[in-house]
This record gives structure tokens, C-alpha cells and sequence, in this order.
């Protein structure tokens, strides 16, 4: 407690000193003022009494303050380096045009696009790090990976021989792997470009032995020539009433046969036919006034065959249950008959090569005796 009251009596001692060599000056300064102001009029006393008043007050106050040092706040000055950054950058912007390749969106378009193939092979790589390949399936040959009917069927044939016709049938009864009545089909590659209309392969054969199928035929045509058709083996024949068939979608038959004064009715389902091969066509025959002579054929085993994109043409010639005469007898008939279709603009080869198969088979290749 004294050592606090000894640091107060210091603090007014200095205090009062202070004071009292503000009065000294301020008496100077007035003494001063007076002697000036001693030629002057009443006027000028009177203002530097008050001048006097005011600078002793305001020395008394400053004395009564405690003495502070300014603080300073001079604000630092602007770095020359941030004006020049930006005027750096103002400068550096780049130029872009209003549309075009070198427009704004066009270049931010490009840096995404670079930017994202840099992810993405960034990603690849970090997949193909982590995932261990292992080592590569091995894939069977193809004849391994068959039945074991077939794989024995398949023994019998020789891959690298061209059997003659007959020996080819015979052969391809013989490798049928199939327990119902298997089908023989003729594959047949031509040199034909099925998109040229000259060279688009569309025709019609009898085959003598049948095909082995059970045909249904439907005849549309007025109630007379109906009474015809059915006479000579139609299964459905009529006007009226094979119309009504048709609204309903019903189609139980193979083969549509119709006069040529009919056919503007059916132009209404060949949305419906066309997609199925059933619309009558005059090229295959089923538009005809001659209906008996239709009729038979088509029961007697009339195919149609026609080129695919591929320009090769599929046909079935027969049952295994023919047996090999009956199939060379088909064979030879559907083979005359496309030999006879050959376009006057192929001048070369027409047929490249034919293949003999069963259904679900083995294919044997043929001797191309047939150019």
C-alpha cells in the first residue's frame, strides 16, 4: 500500500510542474501580445484579452490530459505489384472471336473434351493396375463343341472331297442325326447381285417326287371357278367368305391362289400376306385364270425359290424317307430349272458352288457340274 501511495504522489508532483510551466509561457505570450497590441484601440485589447483567456484554458486542459503518443496510422502504402498484376492480366486475356472456332465456347468446349480423355485414361490405367488378366480361355473347335451324333455323322464326310449328286445324297441320308423325318436341302451360291432387278433369281419348279409336305391351298375366286378348284384338291376356295378369314387374321393355309379380277381386293391385306409369302404373285404362278392347273401343281409339290441378300438360294427337295432316287429325281428338276434362269448380263460363272445337308446335319459338298 505505501509503495502505491508513494507512485501516486509522483504521478501529481509531475502533474503540477507540468502546470506550472504552462503559466510561464502563457505569461510570455501575453506579455508579448500586450506590447504589440499597445498602439492599437480598445478594440484590439479586448480581442487579445480574449486570445489570452482561451490560450490559458486551452493549456490548462492539455496539462490536465496525460501526455499520449500519437499512434500512427499511416496506412501503408499500395504495393506497386498488385497494379501491375492486374494490368498483367487485363493485358494477357485472350481475344475471342463472337462465333465461330475461335469463340469463347468453342475453346472451353475443347478443353473439357481434352480434359475428360485425360480422366478417362488416367482411369484406364488405374483399372488395368488393379485387375489381373488372367491367362486367355481356350475356345474348342467348332465340331467339338457338337453333339456326339453329330461329331460321329460328321466322320463320315470328307471336308476336303466334291461328291457327285448321287453320291452326296446317299451320303447325306446316311449322316441324318435326327429321330423324326429329316428334311434334305440343296444350298446353292450364285454369282449374281440380287440387288440388280435383271439379276434377282425368282422362280417356280415341280418337283416329280413331292416335297413330302402336306400343302393346304386356298383359292380366291368367284363361286364358279370355286366349285373347280375344289374339285381338283383346294382345301378352302371362295370369295365372301375367305375375306372374312382374312379381317380376322386367320390364315390356315401354304399357298393363296387368285384370278387376276380379284386381286385388287386382296391390295387391302398385303400387309398381312406379303410379310408371310402367302400374297399370290404371277412370277410363282397363284395368279392365273387356268385355277385346276394351279391347284394340281401345287399339291403335286410346286416350290418357289428365290435369291437371298446373300445371293445364295435354300431350297428343300425332299423327306430321308425318299430315299436316294426320288431325291436325285427333285435334285436334277430344281437344278435345270435354276440353270435355266441365268441373267444374258453374267457372262462368266453363274453358279459357284452347291452343298448337300439334312436337317440339324452335316453338309456335303457337291460337284459343280452345273455352269
Amino acid at each position: 500500500m505505501a509503495k502505491k501511495a508513494a507512485k501516486t504522489d509522483d504521478k501529481t508532483l509531475a502533474v503540477e510542474e507540468e502546470r506550472a510551466t504552462v503559466k510561464k509561457t502563457a505569461s510570455k505570450t501575453s506579455k508579448t501580445a500586450a506590447k504589440k497590441l499597445t498602439d492599437q484601440p480598445a478594440k484590439a485589447t479586448k480581442k487579445a484579452t480574449k486570445m489570452e483567456t482561451t490560450a490559458t484554458s486551452k493549456a490548462v486542459e492539455t496539462a490536465a490530459k496525460p501526455v499520449e503518443q500519437p499512434e500512427t496510422t499511416e496506412k501503408p502504402k499500395a504495393t506497386t505489384t498488385e497494379a501491375e498484376a492486374t494490368e498483367k492480366t487485363e493485358t494477357t486475356e485472350e481475344k475471342f472471336a463472337k462465333s465461330g472456332k475461335r469463340s469463347k465456347k468453342v475453346i472451353e468446349e475443347e478443353q473439357a473434351e481434352t480434359e475428360r480423355k485425360e480422366r478417362a485414361k488416367t482411369h484406364k490405367k488405374l483399372a488395368e493396375e488393379e485387375v489381373k488378366k488372367g491367362p486367355k480361355p481356350v475356345t474348342k473347335p467348332r465340331i467339338e463343341r457338337r453333339s456326339k451324333k453329330y461329331q460321329a455323322a460328321a466322320k463320315l464326310v470328307d471336308q476336303n472331297k466334291h461328291y457327285d449328286l448321287k453320291s452326296a445324297l446317299d451320303l447325306a441320308t446316311k449322316t441324318t442325326t435326327t429321330k423324326f423325318d429329316a428334311s434334305v436341302e440343296v444350298h446353292v451360291r450364285l454369282n449374281v447381285d440380287p440387288r440388280q432387278a435383271d439379276q434377282n433369281i425368282r422362280s417356280t419348279v415341280s418337283l416329280p417326287s413331292g416335297t413330302g409336305k402336306t400343302i393346304k391351298v386356298a383359292v380366291f375366286a368367284p363361286d364358279d371357278q370355286a366349285k373347280i378348284a375344289r374339285a381338283a384338291g383346294a382345301d378352302l376356295a371362295g370369295d365372301e367368305d375367305l375375306l372374312q378369314m382374312l379381317e380376322k387374321e386367320a390364315l390356315n393355309f401354304d399357298v393363296l391362289i387368285s384370278t387376276p379380277a380379284y386381286m385388287p381386293k386382296l391390295g387391302k391385306y398385303a400387309r398381312l400376306l406379303g410379310p408371310k409369302g402367302l400374297m399370290p404373285n404371277p412370277k410363282a404362278g397363284t395368279v392365273t385364270a387356268d385355277i385346276k392347273k394351279a391347284v394340281t401343281e401345287a399339291k403335286s409339290g410346286k416350290i418357289e425359290y428365290r435369291v437371298d441378300k446373300q445371293a445364295i438360294i435354300h431350297v428343300a427337295i425332299g423327306k430321308v424317307s425318299f430315299g436316294t432316287e426320288k431325291l436325285l429325281v427333285n435334285a436334277e428338276a430344281f437344278l435345270n430349272s435354276l440353270k435355266s434362269q441365268k441373267p444374258a448380263s453374267i457372262k462368266s460363272v453363274f453358279i459357284k458352288s452347291v452343298h448337300l445337308t439334312t436337317t440339324m446335319g452335316p453338309s456335303v459338298k457337291v460337284e459343280n457340274v452345273y455352269n
